[in-house]
């Protein structure tokens, strides 16, 4: 594992929420009577099906629970085995796939809460990123407003599939709020599961929906490049998480060339997307869909331009990787280092500002 003697900062795991009884201290007394009243007081809104072997490591797994649900095997796997000096909480549960919009916002409200109270208190280590109900926008950006008063929120996350393409306009209050409080907006992969997962119907397998992830990507690229999120937010920086990276040079590639064909639609992208992209998009490392070659990732890093893109990430306790071999085969140490300190500080000005 050359390179973790320098401390890096992992930019993406995950706390799991044991079930929606533990939010309950954090909802106010009318959420908390209704969901006892309903009978949903055991409802599991885990966003992943989190007994799937690649969801949990063999020896990163609890004796009782979820995996991530220890805070001590979190300190003890994620932030003392790969020498991380901090680490970025993304918790993965179904707040967004509430249809009640009020219901929806006090559960995102009860989740940052509870991970302030049971997690950043207790680990001087972790950050977090917020939580928000998407459902309702102008809440979502009231909730960002609440929580930015804690610095040690670093990032507003959204998943990559919803019900409707995240440059749309009426995203737009919470990346005013975002930039606003420079606050990067992180994407996971992920779904309300309103919509199929694929753009030909749905998968009958697992393994469909999980490879299919890049596209919902791909596609929220272009609605922000081209609905002009990044000249309406010029500070705004996108974080790609779980998303993988090696397609993107053939998509930058596409993207420029359909682009200088009908530039005259979007006359607001005065750029290459390319460049845009470079700009203000960065990507966690794992899952590294990388080549199995390792001289041949040199090769993709050159075609995306840029060693200013990819961010360090175990993707704890997920298991994408071989062992302790979260960097994949090839990278040079300059971008190991990068990847690991210089590009995570560059792209969390709240990380840089309490690391430094």
């Amino acid at each position: 594992m050359r390179g973790f003697s320098l401390g890096g900062i992992d930019c993406d795991v995950h706390p799991a929420v044991p079930g929606i009884s533990a939010l309950l201290p954090y909802l106010p007394p009318y959420w908390r009577e209704q969901i006892t009243v309903r009978g949903i007081d055991g409802l599991e809104l885990t966003s992943f099906p989190y007994r799937v072997a690649a969801h949990g490591r063999p020896d990163w797994r609890p004796e009782n629970g979820k995996p991530g649900s220890d805070l001590g095997l979190l300190r003890e796997h994620a932030l003392d085995g790969f020498g991380s000096v901090a680490a970025i909480c993304n918790p993965l549960y179904g707040v967004q796939v509430i249809y009640n919009e009020h219901f929806a916002t006090a559960l995102a409200r009860a989740m940052n809460d509870w991970m302030a109270a049971e997690w950043l208190d207790r680990e001087p280590r972790l950050r977090a990123s917020i939580v928000i109900a998407p459902q309702d926008p102008q809440a979502a950006a009231a909730e960002i407003e609440r929580c930015a008063a804690d610095p040690r929120f670093v990032q507003v996350l959204l998943l990559a599939m919803g019900d409707a393409p995240l440059g749309k306009r009426q995203h737009w209050p919470i990346y005013t709020a975002a930039e606003k409080h420079r606050l990067p907006i992180g994407i996971h992969a992920g779904s309300i599961l309103r919509h199929a997962t694929t753009m030909n119907g749905w998968p009958s397998h697992h393994l469909d929906d999980y490879a299919n992830q890049p596209q919902a990507f791909q596609a929220q690229l272009l609605s922000l490049v081209h609905e002009g999120v990044f000249q309406q937010f010029p500070a705004l920086t996108v974080v790609m998480i779980e998303s993988g990276f090696t397609w993107l040079p053939s998509f930058l590639w596409r993207a420029n060339k359909t682009w200088r064909g009908v530039r005259a639609e979007v006359p607001w992208v005065d750029e290459p997307p390319a460049d845009i992209i470079r700009r203000h998009v960065r990507f966690t490392l794992q899952p590294a869909d990388a080549p199995p070659d390792g001289p041949d990732i040199m090769r993709v890093i050159d075609q995306l331009g840029s060693e200013d893109m990819l961010l360090f990430s175990t993707d704890y306790p997920h298991w994408q990787f071989d062992g302790a071999e979260v960097f994949p085969d090839g990278l040079s140490d300059s971008l190991r280092r990068k990847c690991l300190l210089d590009n995570p500080l560059a792209t969390y000005p709240r990380l840089r500002e309490s690391l430094q």
